[in-house]
């Protein structure tokens, strides 16, 4: 019985929020949201905490694939509170977005908020970055689970989400945060952990 309990609290991944959020809101980004009728969701900044295991090559396709699952994964969130009427900004496609990102050079090619905006034909952008490491391997955090009682944490992520608008060319909200992650802890278990608490505090969701 206490081995299927085990198995069982393996099996529901989760994410946790610790520390205090760092917010900033711009007096009139309410207004400025309000005013933008479509918005982007960019591809998210990933970094890595270096590995031996990992050669640099390898390391730089990861961080490539984690932007656009991350990416993937605030824009599902964003369309879903789009489909429940929290927001009343059309978002772009994401298939767009990154089409006209890579015609621009983007992200191998700086641009500016103004020139990202002017690429992608929207009224604001939402960009992302999240500083990913690894603590604890998930093997270790199930030796400690299964003889201690305590999960331990296998991913620690520094994540920021911004929402600049386009046609004032300047940044209207930030949010900070650090988070920790253990068994099965992914892309779409963090954001919908992130976004739940940084939506409290976002210009575009309406209660």
């Amino acid at each position: 019985m206490k081995i299927f309990k085990a198995v069982a609290i393996l099996a529901l991944p989760f994410a946790v929020l610790t520390s205090c959020a760092k917010i900033f809101y711009s007096p009139d980004a309410r207004s400025l949201a309000n005013r933008q009728q479509t918005i982007a969701i960019l591809p998210a900044n990933i970094s890595i905490a270096a590995s031996k295991k990992i050669d640099a090559e390898a390391m730089r396709e990861q961080q490539k694939t984690e932007s656009l699952n991350f990416q993937k994964e605030i824009y599902s969130w964003m369309l879903k509170r789009k489909m429940q009427g929290k927001l009343t900004q059309e978002i772009q496609d994401l298939e767009t977005t990154i089409t006209k990102l890579q015609r621009a050079g983007y992200p191998e090619n700086s641009l500016t908020t103004a020139e990202l905006c002017e690429v992608l034909g929207v009224d604001g952008i939402m960009t992302s970055s999240f500083a990913l490491s690894r603590p604890m391997s998930e093997g270790a955090a199930i030796a400690i689970g299964l003889l201690a009682g305590a999960w331990g944490t296998t991913n620690e992520v520094r994540t920021s989400l911004s929402i600049s608008d386009c046609m004032n060319k300047k940044l209207i909200w930030n949010y900070e945060h650090k988070l920790s992650g253990s068994i099965g802890s992914s892309p779409a278990r963090i954001v919908d952990q992130l976004m739940r608490q940084a939506s409290l505090k976002m210009p575009y969701i309406n209660d």
